[in-house]
């Protein structure tokens, strides 16, 4: 019999997909029907070819990586809280976050995210 992972496991999973930008990996631990969410209830992207072309765009940032501080596993919901470096439109900058993943039949259900706050780096 195959176990499924954990809540933890697919998150990591989902973590470790969206650090390598490797959209294949990432889309395998979303549920096909899967949806993303600005806290607290604004959908941005449902299914697989939805979250795609979103993620799509953060991967063509050439310094995109998010920095897990924190994870709170409660049952089926995981709360990471992660530093994100991004390169938007004003520069080069982290990003606060806290996303939190309701895991179901091993594959991220829903994602949420809350934004924080958005820190510039000087330019040299």
């Amino acid at each position: 019999m195959n176990e499924q992972p954990s809540p933890q496991q697919v998150v990591q999973a989902q973590l470790d997909a969206y650090n390598a930008r490797d959209i294949d990996a990432l889309l395998a631990s979303y549920a096909a029907d899967a949806s993303m969410y600005l806290y607290p209830a604004t959908l941005v992207a449902q299914g697989h070819a939805a979250i795609r072309e979103r993620m799509a765009l953060r991967f063509a940032e050439p310094d995109l990586h998010a920095q897990l501080l924190q994870r709170v596993v409660l049952g089926n919901v995981v709360i990471d809280d992660e530093i994100v470096t991004r390169n938007l439109a004003e520069g080069r900058g982290t990003v606060a976050m806290t996303m939190i993943y309701r895991v179901q039949d091993g594959r991220i259900q829903d994602a949420s995210t809350i934004m924080g706050e958005t820190v510039l780096q000087a330019r040299d």
